[in-house]
């Protein structure tokens, strides 16, 4: 830390909110707590704070994000997939390609009920991003609990692109198939 001054209490979390709010890329702890001249474990702690008033931050693989309405993305569905985590990359991929953003993975563990990751990927340099922090960080996929069976929230701009996307799903054969 610098000699600045310290931002302190709840003048740093309205702060924190300004610059999440006012930000379409997601900003690290690191960069939040460089600006505010305190530890990255102080904004840990004022992002639990924010989110306890209910306030819509997520944590994503590249950092803090505000998420406020998006009408580009006003779409959105859930579908059921399962592949082996060499494969997530181009699942990701793919879906980007179409014009989607992937929102979350949620798997069914069988001690801890309904898991839910943010991964908020929109394009191929987002992917890498995650990708490239699951590697280096040796950290395995929330999928890999139950052997490759997972669920994603997509988004779009229409339902046609959604369409699009679980078709393409089904074609590379990420999609569990669901009829009985």
């Amino acid at each position: 830390m610098s000699n600045q001054k310290k931002v302190l209490g709840e003048e740093r979390r309205t702060l924190i909110l300004e610059l999440l709010k006012s930000s379409l890329e997601p900003i690290t702890g690191a960069d939040l707590a460089s600006k505010t001249n305190v530890s990255r474990q102080v904004i840990v702690g004022d992002i639990t704070l924010l989110k306890a008033k209910n306030e819509p931050i997520i944590a994503t693989s590249q950092g803090y994000m505000y998420l406020s309405h998006n009408p580009l993305a006003a779409f959105e569905r859930t579908v059921a997939c399962h592949h082996s985590p060499d494969r997530t990359e181009e699942e990701l991929n793919l879906l980007v390609d179409l014009g989607v953003t992937v929102k979350d993975v949620k798997i069914e563990h069988p001690v801890y009920g309904d898991l839910t990751a943010s991964i908020m990927v929109s394009n191929r340099k987002e992917v890498q991003l995650f990708i490239s922090k699951v590697n280096s960080t040796n950290a395995s996929y929330l999928s890999e609990l139950t052997d490759g069976t997972h669920l994603h929230t997509l988004s779009a701009s229409s339902e046609k692109v959604l369409d699009e996307a679980v078709e393409a799903l089904k074609k590379e054969r990420f999609l569990i198939d669901v009829s009985f």
